[in-house]
């Protein structure tokens, strides 16, 4: 979180303009000490590399789809735009979360999104903003949450940013592509018929690329802790996960091409870690134990030293009192 002074920003020498190569690099030093690693923990927030080489030795130029990214807007002195996919609604298990609308932990994921946002304005005078793309509707029927749900959800969100005064946050989903005439079902499938990938295609990438196939573990370990209300037997049941989770995936790179089309000179972020050499950046958004885990998967303890981590709702209770903020419950503080 952005609570403690930035690591030095590597490699990046100070005074240069944003039009030079180097506002590139200022830029993305930015983003470093936040990036989202397979070696992510709660030591430091920041990790220490996962067997690929990165972590606390990252520099900018080790980054060059993301300099390529920002070259042409820094270029023109036009302002940033991140993309980030994610914030698709709170988990349906009721061990992980407080309930169906944004609590605690998105209001701190905001609101570091939005301070990150001031911080590139100082080495980027025309500024920055994170366009969130909300994906709940693009897989809801795969996640098993309704699609009520994810209105409520995306609709609180929405208030939360205003309320809080984010300026430098949009959200974009389903319906600013689609509009409200068209059922959840039929833009789903508009979706996935014009932009989803393959279904062997995918699974070859799974068992070829490690990035893709811990995605896909990962994925896979969400949907079988969420499957909550399932009652056929244990093998039908992990054969069911695996299923959703290809088909999540197949949602997933849909939305990213669409997010493409409609934002084609944004910088991509990714809620989930990024090997160097990927068109995406991973970012982090809060402190966890728990490389996977984000504020609609959990909630969030208050330690007595002010730090916040993001746990499961069952470890969370076990070590603080529930904190309710305007009569819906925000959080936890550890007693």
């Amino acid at each position: 979180m952005l609570t403690s002074p930035a690591r030095p920003r590597p490699g990046v020498p100070a005074g240069h303009p944003t039009g030079h190569p180097a506002g590139c690099a200022a830029v993305l030093a930015e983003l470093l000490p936040y990036r989202r690693t397979l070696n992510s923990g709660h030591k430091d927030g920041n990790g220490d590399g996962d067997g690929d080489g990165y972590g606390d030795m990252d520099t900018p130029d080790a980054f060059p789809a993301q300099l390529r990214q920002l070259a042409a807007p820094i270029a023109a002195g036009a302002p940033l735009v991140f993309t980030l996919p994610g914030f698709p609604c709170k988990s349906p298990h009721p061990a992980k979360v407080l309930g169906h609308l944004p609590d605690e932990g998105e209001r701190l994921a905001l609101r570091f999104l939005d301070a990150l946002c001031a911080r590139i304005e100082a080495v980027h005078p025309p500024g920055a903003r994170v366009v969130i793309c909300s994906d709940g509707h693009v897989f809801s029927d795969l996640i098993h949450v309704p699609d009520r749900d994810i209105d409520a959800y995306a609709d609180a969100l929405r208030a939360l940013i205003h309320d809080e005064g984010l300026t430098r946050l949009d959200v974009f989903d389903l319906r600013q592509v689609y509009g409200q005439r068209l059922s959840h079902d039929a833009k789903r499938a508009l979706v996935h018929d014009r932009y989803a990938p393959a279904l062997e295609d995918l699974r070859s990438l799974t068992r070829s690329d490690e990035p893709t196939r811990r995605l896909y573990q990962g994925i896979t370990r969400f949907l079988t802790e969420d499957s909550v209300s399932f009652t056929g037997t244990r093998s039908a049941w992990q054969r069911d996960c695996r299923r959703r989770a290809y088909g999540v995936m197949q949602r997933s790179r849909a939305w990213g091409e669409l997010i493409g089309e409609h934002h084609p000179d944004a910088v991509r972020l990714s809620i989930h870690p990024q090997p160097r050499g990927s068109a995406k950046f991973g970012i982090r958004l809060l402190d966890a134990p728990d490389v996977w885990m984000t504020p609609w998967h959990s909630c969030v303890l208050e330690h007595r030293d002010g730090r916040r981590e993001l746990l499961h709702r069952a470890d969370a209770e076990r070590l603080g009192r529930l904190v309710f903020r305007q009569g819906r419950p925000s959080h936890f503080v550890a007693d």
